[in-house]
This record gives C-alpha cells, sequence and structure tokens, in this order.
C-alpha cells in the first residue's frame, strides 16, 4: 500500500519564506480493525481514504509529501487552506463506508520550518504535527499555535485544549480544537 500512496504522491510543494504548515492524519482504531477484517477490505479502505485525502488536499493548495499507512503527512503554504483541508478530509472520512468500521480521522497541524530533503520534510516541526495529531480524537482537528496565530480570527472556531503534553514537544505549546467557519 505505502508504495502505492508513493506513486499517487501529488501536488507541488509549497514554497513559502514564512514557513509551512504540517498535516498528520491518522484513522483512530483501524489496527484493531485490520486484525480482523482481511487485506481485501482494508486495502480497499485505505484506497478510499487516500482518494478522498488527495483530492480535499490538493484542492486547497497542499501537497501530499508521503503516505504513512492509514494516514498521510501534507505540506501547505497557507494556513487557513490546511485548516480547511484536515477538517474536510475528517468529514469527508468519516461518510467512506467499510463493513465493521466507522472510519474516524483524527488530524494534527503545526506550522514551522522544517528541512527539506528531496521530496520530504524532517525535523522538530514534522516531529510537533505527528505529536499534536496523536493526542487528536476522531474527527477531530488539532493545531498549534503557530498555525492559530496565522489565521483570520473570523474565519475558524477555536477552542484551547487543556494540558496537553506530549513527549518530544515544547512545554509551552499552546493547542487548540480548531474548526473553519464557512460562510454562507
Amino acid at each position: 500500500m505505502q508504495a502505492w500512496q508513493v506513486v499517487r504522491r501529488t501536488g507541488a510543494p509549497p514554497m513559502s519564506a514564512d514557513g509551512i504548515t504540517v498535516l498528520f492524519t491518522d484513522l483512530v482504531g483501524f489496527s484493531t480493525w485490520a486484525l480482523q477484517a482481511g487485506d481485501e477490505r482494508v486495502l480497499e479502505l485505505l484506497r478510499s481514504v487516500a482518494e478522498v485525502t488527495e483530492s480535499v488536499v490538493t484542492g486547497h493548495r497542499g501537497s501530499i509529501v508521503k503516505g504513512l499507512g492509514d494516514g498521510v503527512m501534507a505540506v501547505f503554504g497557507d494556513p487557513g487552506e490546511a485548516v480547511k483541508a484536515a477538517y474536510e478530509t475528517c468529514s469527508a472520512v468519516s461518510v467512506i463506508k467499510a463493513e465493521g468500521y466507522l472510519p474516524h480521522l483524527r488530524a494534527g497541524l503545526h506550522r514551522g520550518n522544517p528541512s527539506r530533503v528531496g521530496n520530504d520534510y524532517l525535523g522538530v516541526d514534522v516531529n510537533i504535527a505527528a505529536r499534536i495529531m496523536a493526542a487528536a480524537d476522531g474527527d477531530e482537528v488539532l493545531a498549534s499555535g503557530s498555525v492559530v496565530d496565522e489565521l483570520d480570527p473570523g474565519s475558524v472556531i477555536v477552542r484551547p485544549r487543556r494540558s496537553f503534553r506530549a513527549k518530544g514537544t515544547p512545554k509551552d505549546l499552546r493547542v487548540y480544537r480548531v474548526v473553519p467557519r464557512y460562510s454562507s
């Protein structure tokens, strides 16, 4: 599956002088379901999730860096687009049908200046985004203060995530639950 995801990598990596926003996603409870579901059903679900994710991410001017089994790493130049993409991907995945499993995606966002190595990004900022994602619940998008600080306050609903602690992150890291506002 990871080889298929590498071949399907899409979008030009964003260029931004003031940093990029890194997105990580992950299917909640996937591994437990996958143990009993069988390879055919697992691959069918992963293909559906990858297609939805690719469509939403590229539609918001992001680039999928790599597939991570049941999730992805993507990057965006615009943090507002990253928040919308994360939220819309979670919403779209939650309606995918999989026998015996209700897919719920969690997402984490962090803005910084990771090192680009070929088509990948490495460094502390990438690790922070992954740790933020790991703390999210299903259908939840969490973002660091570095993302929230760059957003138009009228474009998003922001709620502090109290008592956030994760190994390998700064002690003063601010994390928020974010939901985009859509104008009618």
